[in-house]
């Protein structure tokens, strides 16, 4: 009875709320990138969406999963922060983004966690996915089977660990799948939200400026230029994740905390570097300017088996 008094006083109150604090015309988000989602982390809703179905290449984003596993492994007593990973010669030759280290080099699991984390290396993730599955391989068929488990759609596909194209692990392409890696705007958010409810702990490790790899005598910077003191750094942006290869071009998964209101976005195929920083920005400002009623509302109604109409 209390729950339904509420109910429809905060129903009776949305005339008062929206006068209040106009909620922005979508049409107001002129994106360029090609597709793109925003959400409310609390109430699962929607906020904003373009082309959010659309599989396309996630670079490195695809990374949050091969992050995914790794804190299962250690949450599930498998796998310790500080268990030594020997470099293989494949995880020392990826290209990209990378710690740059030699064959037989070696880290500790939380060394190469973080450098995956902060810095997008391809090859710490390459060694975490040897030294979990055995090969990249076996690692993959983990990472494909954890997305069915959360619920990602059939068009969801993992091809590495690090979310590199197949023509870009020349001449290691046989290490990973036969595939390359898709995931819609959707997909990439759904993993993004089930990784940060379940582990909310990653955002202590995504919001660092940089990491200083002991084993390495190396400090790497953080790619994610929305934090604080960067070029487009964003109130209460603490995350998430970039990726850029040619074929995907600059992606961002964005999460930012206000007001003890968490948002997640995701924009991908952005043609520039900045792009992708300007617009999450511009979702952002967007999201956090709506009061977040509608999203109680829907709660709700859908408590009170309500339909809109």
């Amino acid at each position: 009875m209390k729950f339904m008094l509420l109910a429809a006083g905060v129903l009776a109150c949305v005339p008062f709320f929206a006068a209040l604090k106009e909620r922005p015309a979508v049409a107001e988000l002129d994106l360029e990138s090609k597709a793109a989602i925003l959400l409310d982390l609390g109430t699962g809703e929607v906020l904003y969406e373009k082309n959010a179905n659309e599989p396309l290449p996630p670079a490195s984003m695809s990374k949050m999963m091969t992050e995914l596993l790794v804190l299962d492994m250690v949450n599930e007593g498998k796998l310790a922060w500080n268990e030594q990973v020997a470099a293989s010669d494949y995880a020392a030759g990826v290209p990209g983004s990378r710690i740059g280290f030699a064959e037989g080099d070696v880290f500790t699991v939380r060394e190469l966690f973080e450098a995956t984390a902060i810095h997008s290396a391809n090859d710490a993730a390459v060694a975490l996915a040897e030294h979990i599955g055995g090969s990249e391989r076996a690692f993959v068929k983990l990472m494909n089977g954890r997305a069915q488990k959360i619920g990602l759609s059939e068009n969801a596909v993992f091809g590495n660990a690090t979310g590199l194209a197949r023509e870009d692990l020349l001449p290691y392409q046989a290490a990973a799948s036969d595939r390359d890696t898709m995931l819609s705007a959707k997909d990439t958010a759904m993993l993004a939200a089930y990784l940060l409810r379940k582990y909310p702990e990653v955002l202590e490790v995504s919001k660092r400026k940089n990491v200083e790899l002991a084993s390495a005598s190396k400090k790497l910077n953080s790619t994610n230029l929305m934090l604080s003191g960067n070029t487009y750094a964003f109130p209460g942006n603490d995350g998430l994740k970039t990726g850029y290869t040619v074929q995907a071009g600059y992606c961002f998964t964005g999460t930012a905390k206000q007001e003890g209101r968490r948002l997640v976005s995701v924009v991908m195929g952005s043609s520039e570097p900045g792009q992708r920083f300007a617009e999450t920005g511009e979702l952002f400002q967007y999201g956090f300017r709506t009061n977040g009623l509608d999203g109680l509302i829907g709660h709700i109604q859908g408590r009170l088996g309500i339909e809109n109409g």
